[in-house]
């Protein structure tokens, strides 16, 4: 029984070992996945968030309950730090920007007149100690547009989606919006939740 335990404890640290290596040196990313609903009905949540360091889920948020779970290894370490309650903090702010920018969209296949669902995936990556990319991607109804923050530069992927690039592209104020979220306080978060994430793949040495 002791040898088991004392193979299983080399093999987690082994495993541990490989994921320091491929996240040290390496880019990194996070993601927030968002789903937005113009209405609800009671008892079910207007906004889902779910969040990601290098794809590893570390965070839940709903509207309905209003609570953020830590999810992993990662959760459970950095759910006292200031990044966390930081990031919390703007989640609830961000949906209901969202959210209330939602109905005044006009979508050219607009299939439910009036309620919206809008998928958004906010993400920034981070190599050299630097934020290398920063972009939101919208999908209303299934008609996506992205957003590059590092170039201030909307893309139409469907043509469907041209409202939402004409509705937001002159609103110099949402975009600055967008841009200060994505390269300034995404990049800032990954970069705190990296220190935590290395130091939980730090070999303890017994």
């Amino acid at each position: 029984m002791a040898l088991r335990s004392h193979t299983a404890g080399l093999l987690w640290q082994i495993l541990l070992l490989i994921e320091a290596w491929k996240t040290l040196g390496y880019a990194h990313s996070l993601c927030l996945d968002l789903t937005v609903k113009s209405q609800s009905r009671p008892g079910q949540p207007w906004c889902e968030v779910q969040g990601s360091v290098d794809t590893k889920p570390f965070i839940q948020y709903d509207s309905d309950s209003n609570e953020v779970r830590p999810l992993g290894l990662l959760g459970e370490k950095v759910n006292a730090s200031k990044a966390w309650t930081d990031l919390t903090q703007t989640l609830g702010e961000m949906g209901q920007e969202l959210r209330m920018i939602l109905p005044v969209i006009k979508l050219e296949k607009n299939r439910t007149k009036g309620i919206h669902t809008m998928q958004v995936k906010l993400s920034c990556q981070r190599e050299a100690e630097r934020c290398t990319g920063a972009s939101w991607e919208f999908n209303i109804e299934e008609q996506t547009a992205l957003f590059d923050t590092m170039t201030m530069n909307w893309t139409v992927v469907d043509p469907g989606a041209r409202g939402i690039k004409e509705e937001w592209e002159n609103n110099k104020e949402l975009a600055e919006y967008f841009r200060k979220i994505s390269a300034g306080d995404c990049n800032h978060w990954l970069r705190e939740f990296l220190e935590h994430w290395e130091k939980v793949l730090k070999p303890t040495g017994n």
